[in-house]
């Protein structure tokens, strides 16, 4: 059975950082593209940066770039999202999820692409 857990989510000022991991279970994630999207109250679901399976190449929401970092550790199975200078526009509802295709700049960020979801974590970002 596959299975996503996030964890790491929380109140946070602005400015400072945060670990989101999404952990595996029922698969073997290097085999699969990993994506982090976010949900905030009364928006839709958006794409903020996937990891594809193999060589691991990596997609980043121009909103993000520079200040997220998606990496995978292949021995604990498990996504990690590094969030820095957080702003409160990065206030919402994160969701890893996972699916077996291949990975493009051209899908990576559509929901649709992905079978597999886990359950969220809330990020607030507040003084």
């Amino acid at each position: 059975q596959v299975q996503l857990v996030e964890s790491g989510g929380g109140l946070v000022q602005p400015g400072g950082s945060l670990r989101l991991s999404c952990a595996a279970s029922g698969f073997t994630l290097r085999n699969y593209a990993i994506g982090w999207f976010r949900q905030a109250p009364g928006k839709e679901r958006e794409g903020v940066s996937a990891i594809s399976s193999g060589d691991g190449t990596t997609f980043y929401a121009g909103s993000v770039k520079g200040r997220f970092t998606i990496s995978r550790d292949n021995a604990k199975n498990t996504v990690y999202l590094q969030m820095n200078s957080l702003k409160p526009e990065d206030t919402a509802v994160y969701y890893c999820a996972a699916d077996p295709r291949v990975l493009y700049s051209s899908n990576w960020y559509a929901d649709h692409v992905y079978n597999y979801w886990g359950q969220g974590t809330q990020v607030t970002v507040s003084s």
